[in-house]
C-alpha cells in the first residue's frame, strides 16, 4: 500500500512547477500546459483522497472524471483563442497581448 503523503507531495510539486510555468513564461501555449498541469495535480488529489481514509468511495473519481473533460473544453477554446490571436497580430507572446491597455 502506498502512502498518501506520495501523492499529496507529487500533486504539490506538479502544481509549484505549473504554477511556476503560469507565472514566468511568456508563451502562450507553455502557459497553457502549465495550467493543465495544474488541473491534473488536483485531480490526483481528488482521486488519492476518495481511494484513502475511513470514507473511501468513488466520488472523488467521479468528480475527477468532470474535471478532465472540462479541462479538455477548456483546452479546445484556449487553443481557439490562441489560434485567432495569431492570426490577428502574428505572435503569441503574452506581453505583447496587451488588448486592455490604455
Amino acid at each position: 500500500m502506498v502512502p498518501i503523503s506520495l501523492f499529496l507531495s507529487l500533486a504539490a510539486i506538479l502544481f509549484c512547477i505549473g504554477l511556476y510555468g503560469v507565472l514566468t513564461r511568456r508563451h502562450l501555449v507553455i502557459v497553457l500546459a502549465s495550467i493543465e498541469l495544474m488541473l491534473n495535480s488536483v485531480n490526483i488529489n481528488l482521486v488519492a483522497f476518495s481511494a484513502i481514509g475511513p470514507f473511501a468511495n468513488i466520488s472523488g473519481q467521479v468528480f475527477t472524471l468532470f474535471v478532465i473533460t472540462v479541462a479538455a473544453a477548456e483546452a479546445a477554446v484556449g487553443l481557439a483563442i490562441l489560434i485567432a490571436l495569431y492570426r490577428n497580430r502574428n505572435s503569441i507572446d503574452v506581453i505583447k497581448h496587451d488588448l486592455l491597455r490604455w
